[in-house]
Order: C-alpha cells, then structure tokens, then sequence
C-alpha cells in the first residue's frame, strides 16, 4: 500500500492528528514551567490536553451512547505528571457484546500508539462495586473518579452507589494500616539520603492519604475545607499547601530530568534538580556546601512538617469517625489522660508553664500505657516549640526533665523521635539542630546524621529490652551489668553532633558532650565517660578491622588507650551500635567477630593477663586438640601438620579453624594436588574457604581472579607459607545466595577451585568493573599508603578507593608483579567504598624506589 494511502485512512489520520497534538501540547506545557516554575499549572494543563485528546478518540471509537469514559486515580484527582499512568475506567452500562469489545480494543489500542501510559478498566457499574469491595486500591482509585466524557447519567449512577456503599471506617483503616506498611518500606524515616518524594513518609502519598480518609468520610475534600471544618488551623492549611506544591515541584523535576516516571530523589540527580530550583554550591574545602545538601535539607524540613501535620489530622480524623466517651482522668494539673492519650488540661498549658514541653515527654515515658499524645496536644506542642530559648534551655527544672528523659525505663526513643518530629529536641539541642536534616557523602551512610544518631540511641537502647536479647546476647548482657548505661545515651546523642562543621568532629563533639554534662550537673567521672566515648568513637572500629589483633602490641596499646573495663565496654557498645546505625548493608557478623575478639583479648589483658602470644598459642592448641578428638582422628593426627607451621599461623586462627583445617589435611600434607576445602563460616556468614597447594608467586591473584568471576565478596584472607615450601591459605567469603543453595555452591568451589590451581591455566587481565551509581556521583580519590610497622618486620599496606567489580584481584596483580609476599589481608567494605589493609613484606620493599613506584602502580590500578 502507498503512503499516500496509508495517509487517506481516517484511522491513521485520527492517530497521527492526535498524536501531534499531544507532543506539541505538551512541548508547549513544558517550556511554560520552565519559565515560570508553576507545577500546579503545568499539572492541570498536561491534564486538559490529555482530556481533549481522549474525548476525541472516545468520539471516533463509535462506543454504545450508554458507555462512559472515566478518568480515576491521579488522573482523576485532575493532575498529569509528565510521566505518570493516564489511568482510565471505560464504563459500561452492560457486558460488551462482540462489536463493543472490538471497538474497545481499537481505542486502547490507539491510546497506547498515541505514546500515553495507558492504565486501563473496563467495567459495568456493578463490576466497579464489586471489585472495589475486595481491593482498596480500586475504591481508592473510584473515589477520585471524573467523568472525562460519555454518558453523565451512568457515572452519576456509579457515584451514588460507589457513595452508598462507602464505609469509612474500614476505608480508614485500610488506607492507615496501608500507610504504616509503606512507611516500614522506608525504615519508617523521612530522612533517608535518597527518598522518594512519593511514597517515602512526608511525601505526596502521605498527603493524599489525609485528603483520601477525609473525602471517604464527607469531611472535606480539599485543604481549604478541612480547615473550614475545623480539623487543621489556617495556618496548617497554608503550609500543607506549600509543602504539597513544593513537592509536586520536585516530582515534575524528577520525571523531566530522568525523561521517564521518577519519583526518588538519587544522589546522581539532586544536583541537577538543586540548581533548576536556583540553589547553588557555597564555600570551598571542609567548609563546601553542595546546591544539593541546600536542596535535601530544605526536602526534609517540608516532610518532617508534613509528618506532623499528618499524624494531627489523622488523629482528629479518626477521633470524628470513630467517637467515644470523652473518659478523663486528671494525672497532674497541667495534663490529664483521655482515652487512653495524655492531653493538655487546658490550651495555654505551654504558654503559661514553658516546662511542660518537656514534662509532657517525661510523662510518656513514666507512663507506658499510655497510646500517645493527642492531637490538640501535639499541636500546642508544635506551636509553642519557639518558647524554647537560652533561658528555658539554662532552666534546672528543665534540664533535669530532659535527664528524666533519657534515664527513663522505658520509651525513650519514642521520646525522642517525637521531640525531633516536632523540632523540640533540636530547639532544646541547638548544635543537634545544626545536623537535622543534614546529607553525609560518605557512601555508607543512608541516614541523615540527625537520624543516624537516633538510629544509634535506638541501637544501644534495644540491649536493654529483653524482647530483643536473642538479636546480639553478649551484648545484651554487658548491658545489662552496665553501671548507669543512660550515659551511653548521651554519648551516643554527641557522637556525630559535630559533623559538617569542618575539622575532626570526633574532637570538636567533645566539647558539646562536655558543656552539655556539665549544665545538667553530672559528675566529674560521668562526664569524663562520656567525653572519652565521643571523642574514641571510631577507635575500637578503626583497631579492629585495621590492624593486626594476634599482634600483642595492638592489643596492649588499645588496653592502654581505653584504660579499664568500663571505658571499653562502654566504647564496645557504642561501636556495634554506630556501625549498625550506618546502613543495613555495613554491618554483617565478620565486623561483629572482629570486634567482639578484640573486646575479650583487652579485657583480658585490663583485667591484669599479659596477653602474652606463648599462653595464646598454647590454649588454641588445646581447644583445637580437643575438638579434634571428638572427630575420633589418632591422637597424633596433627604432629605431621603442625610441625611445619609457625607461631604466626596459630595466633591468627581460631581454634575451631585449626581443627578443621588440621582434619582436611590429615595424610595429605605431600600431596602434589591442591587441597580446596570449603564449609558454612562458623560465624554464621558467608563461606570459609581453605587452600593447600604448593607456593606459587601469583597464588594470591588467582584465588582472588576466581572469587571475581563468582562475584563472591572476599571479607578476610590469611595467607601463610609452611615450612615446607606449601601455601595454606584461608578465605571468608559471601554471596547473596549462599544461604539457598549452598551445599551445590561448596560441591562447585572445591572441584572448580581445585582444577583452575592444578592446570596453572594463563592468568586473565584483570576487568575493570564499572561503579556503582553512587559511586559515580560520589568518586572517592584513591590512597594507597605503604609504612613499615614498628618492628619493620613487614609493610602495612591501606588502600581506600571506590568499590567495583575486579578491584581486588587488579591490587592482586600489582602485588604479583612485584613479588610481594603477603600475610594478611582485611577488606573493609562500607557500602561503596573499600578501605582494605594487607599486611606484606618482601625483598623488593627493601628499596624505597620500588616501594614509590609499587604506589604508583597500585593508584594506576585502583582507576576506572
């Protein structure tokens, strides 16, 4: 057929008139926001174009008189993203009959070649009530329903029923218990680095909802209404409205910076988003500060208000349809508790009695059977959080209310999370009001710090709750012989308080800690406790993963640091709880291992022991004997093997690894072929790999070459050499689907493992991995740092880059290269960065030319 004729089919001439319609259209709507930066604007028109374009396809589609075309959920509500569904109901008022259906097929066939996102419902009357019965995302969608064109009296009709058959009640339930879940999604927190604008709590979704329960029950359908009817202040109303549009505005940003649906503000567009708005970078060095840290902390501020206008008008929502008996009983003459929630006893309680704002909080937590705060309360609370001054803050009543928080029994971090919420605690805290809201580029970190610190207090406050012991037993039961643990609290309140002021924050937190302790009366051991905790935090992580523990110098030189039992149990804490509170991806149970070895040798030693390598050697020795004769092996099973091994391998492995590895390789200590034993990490993490096999340079490099094809993640090598001449060599690695199938995956590692090392196949060129998206956003400039230790009996070597598929077997070649032994290797994966540490030596180092130019090889390798 002929273009020409192609062109003379009213069907193709329907399809391209339309169709350049809504590009032009749309062109049009898009350069306008960019001028005017109007989203609602832009919402409502990208909308009215999608209206006529329909009515016109509807028109041609020849569909029966009785039929109407419905728009519902967003679109319904009357705004079009530029990306978003065009969600339609086509409403019948009988099941289609063989023609209906074929025209039907035509139009939504048309639709999806006009290049609309087309979410599509074809349904009678009864259908629609039937199905949004059993789905709440169906009714919800209908309750926003708008006749776009067609048959008024058969949507009208869907109206009365849909109304008719309306419970509020269970819609409210519903959509709340659906809120919770969606907030659970995303770690119940507005404040992650990377939210959704959408979806995350604070966002649009969390306005619609309110808008959602209040039209469901006939409140209101608009801010406006809701404070019409009393729910919301004028006030509330206003800055709901300027949040919703502020979000609406970011959203449009999103989806035409991404050119697709985008609704999560990732660290690789908040930049560009930051300056469409007009923010701009300040500052240079320590003291920068990012368009997009301007952008993120205004992003946080907007949904920390909406969360608390949320919870007022829920409540007050829920209290109109659901009413009871007002049972009221007075707990002090400033309070009183009202079904079950602890409410003002009368409005001016806070104007009058300042202190209160604090009192109410200290209540909470002497009271646990209380079920919140009202929502006239809350918003006495939210509007008088300015009475909080120099002069309330220096107030002795208040601060000992603010100490009665923290060494309540019980609901201290709800306190707490409800005093961040309604910018109490950073009111009462001015440098912790610094750090709301506040963005960390450090790639391990998911939180803002202001969360991340509540994220550490909940961490430490969990070993004092029984219902959660099972999670970290030992350190449940530190805690719980721990003397007045409040002051871990405010350790960990100070830990990060100073970050983003330039500088070490470690040190400058030390001083906040200090005048904190010091205006609230503590004594002189207590807030020397706590200074030491701020100022050491990142100690007991940096010893543990960096250095060598079956060194007994690293072990009495960290003795000596923390000094007594209380100062390293209290650091021990707040270390396992800092890195947990980083992000779910850093933690895992070889940090856990790391550091709980390193708290039990200090303790032995503080506890007047001399770590003395001789008296450890001896006691593995003896606990590996003993699980070796349970195996049922002679009782000289481990002479051949032991006596080719030095006092180094003993120190650095415990005694359950001895013993397996003394059984693997008993009657095979000769063997001409490789000896590749594999088994579930004791730790209860990964997989621990051994490898017997007679020494070779590039030994190292072509385990490491085999662990990156598996993409296996490699936590921990220990690499030694026998007197012999054999390399036995020990892993811990992991991989997420270890724990399905990981009989198979060890079956594999030992056959394949085994053959790569007896064929001595070609070695292949290392592959430089792409970064990850946050990578990329955030580069991290490579170091690699080569120092003897203090003995100068080996080079400790640290490398920090980004992390990437290939890095470690690319270090690994290097190291081949140059011949360079290695003993130990500790890699430290936080979230997209790696800062590993290898213990090495060789005769090469020797030369402090060569040790320049293995740098500058290793900074060449560590390159994209």
């Amino acid at each position: 057929m002929s273009s020409l004729a192609m062109n003379s089919d009213p069907r193709e001439q329907l399809r391209g008139s339309l169709k350049l319609r809504l590009k032009s259209d749309r062109q049009l709507v898009i350069a306008r926001f960019r001028e005017d930066g109007m989203p609602e604007k832009l919402l409502r028109n990208l909308r009215h174009s999608v209206d006529e374009v329909l009515t016109q396809a509807w028109n041609a589609a020849g569909l029966p008189a009785q039929s109407a075309l419905v728009a519902v959920g967003g679109y319904g509500r009357g705004e079009l993203f530029p990306y978003s569904d065009v969600d339609v109901l086509i409403l019948l008022h009988q099941a289609p009959d063989e023609d209906t259906r074929h025209r039907l097929e035509e139009l939504v066939q048309l639709l999806w070649d006009l290049g609309l996102e087309i979410g599509s419902a074809i349904r009678t009357v009864e259908e629609c009530l039937t199905e949004s019965k059993a789905d709440i995302t169906v009714q919800t969608s209908l309750l926003e329903a708008r006749l776009v064109t067609g048959n008024a009296d058969l949507f009208a009709r869907l109206e009365r029923e849909y109304d008719a058959a309306m419970d509020p009640q269970a819609f409210f339930h519903a959509k709340t218990s659906e809120m919770r879940q969606r907030h659970a999604k995303y770690e119940d927190t507005a404040f992650s680095l990377e939210p959704n604008c959408k979806e995350s709590p604070g966002g649009l979704r969390d306005l619609q909802v309110i808008l959602w329960v209040a039209k469901a029950a006939g409140l209101a359908s608009s801010w406006r209404t809701l404070a019409t009817r009393g729910l919301i202040t004028q006030t509330e109303a206003r800055q709901l409205m300027e949040k919703e549009r502020a979000f609406k505005d970011i959203r449009v940003r999103l989806h035409l910076h991404a050119g697709r649906r985008e609704d999560r503000l990732v660290f690789d567009v908040q930049t560009a988003i930051a300056e469409s708005l007009g923010l701009q970078t300040t500052g240079t060095g320590v003291h920068m500060r990012r368009a997009s840290e301007y952008l993120m902390q205004r992003y946080y501020w907007a949904a920390k208000t909406v969360v608390q206008l949320n919870t007022i008008l829920l409540q007050n929502i829920e209290a109109m349809l659901f009413p009871q008996g007002c049972d009221t009983h007075p707990i002090n003459e400033r309070f009183n508790e009202v079904n079950g929630f602890i409410d003002i006893a009368s409005d001016d309680v806070f104007e009058t009695t300042p202190s209160a704002i604090l009192e109410v909080f200290v209540l909470m937590t002497e009271r646990p059977a209380l079920k919140g705060i009202t929502a006239r309360a809350t918003r006495a609370l939210w509007h008088e959080r300015f009475k909080i001054d120099a002069a309330f803050r220096a107030d002795p009543v208040n601060r000992a209310y603010f100490l009665r928080i923290l060494q309540a029994p019980s609901g201290i971090i709800h306190a707490l999370r409800r005093m961040n919420e309604l910018s109490i605690l950073g009111r009462y805290l001015p440098n912790f009001r610094k750090i709301v809201g506040q963005m960390q580029h450090d790639l391990f970190h998911v939180y803002t710090v202001d969360q991340h610190i509540l994220m550490v207090v909940r961490n430490m406050r969990r070993f004092t709750m029984t219902e959660h012991a099972h999670e970290y037993p030992y350190c449940s039961q530190l805690m719980a012989n721990y003397p007045q643990h409040w002051l871990l609290y405010v350790a960990a309140l100070f830990h990060d308080i100073a970050k983003g002021r330039g500088g070490d924050h470690s040190k400058l937190g030390v001083a906040d800690a200090v005048q904190f302790c010091q205006d609230h009366g503590m004594s002189a051991d207590e807030t020397e406790l706590v200074a030491f905790l701020v100022e050491q935090h990142l100690l007991m992580s940096t010893v543990a993963q960096k250095q060598d523990l079956s060194d007994p110098d690293v072990i009495e030189a960290f003795a000596k640091a923390v000094r007594d039992e209380r100062h390293l149990t209290g650091l021990y804490l707040l270390t396992v709880c800092d890195i947990r509170g980083t992000s779910p991806k850093v933690w895992n149970a070889w940090k856990a291992k790391l550091l709980e070895d390193l708290y039990r040798m200090t303790l032995r030693v503080l506890g007047g022991e001399p770590h003395s390598a001789d008296r450890e050697l001896k006691n593995r020795q003896h606990e590996a004997l003993a699980t070796l004769r349970l195996y049922g092996l002679p009782p000289s099973a481990h002479e051949e093997l032991w006596k080719q091994l030095d006092m180094a391998y003993f120190l650095r492995h415990d005694a359950s690894d001895i013993a397996w590895q003394t059984r693997a390789l008993y009657d095979r200590l000769g063997s001409e072929k490789p000896v590749v034993k594999c088994r579930l990490a004791p730790i209860g993490e990964g997989l621990q790999i051994a490898v017997y096999v007679k020494d070779q340079p590039d030994l190292f490099a072509r385990i490491c070459g085999y662990f990156d094809r598996k993409n296996f993640s490699i936590l921990d090598a220990k690499i030694h050499t026998t007197k012999h001449g054999y390399a036995l060599d020990t892993f811990l690695v992991t991989e997420q689907s270890f724990a399905k199938s990981y009989r198979d995956i060890i079956s594999l590692i030992e056959h394949e493992l085994c053959d790569l090392l007896q064929t001595q196949a070609p070695m292949q060129p290392p592959v430089r991995g792409r970064l990850s998206r946050l990578s990329r956003t955030f580069p991290i400039q490579p170091t690699v740092d080569l120092r003897p230790d203090e003995r100068g009996q080996y080079y400790l070597l640290s490398v920090t880059a980004n992390d990437r598929t290939g890095l470690l077997y690319s270090i690994a070649n290097v190291l081949t290269k140059y011949r360079v032994n290695l003993h130990t290797a500790k890699v430290m994966t936080l979230g997209e960065r790696v800062e590993d540490v290898f213990i090495v030596d060789g005769q090469s180092l020797s030369s402090a030319r060569t040790q320049i130019q293995l740098e500058t090889d290793l900074l060449e390798a560590l390159k994209v």
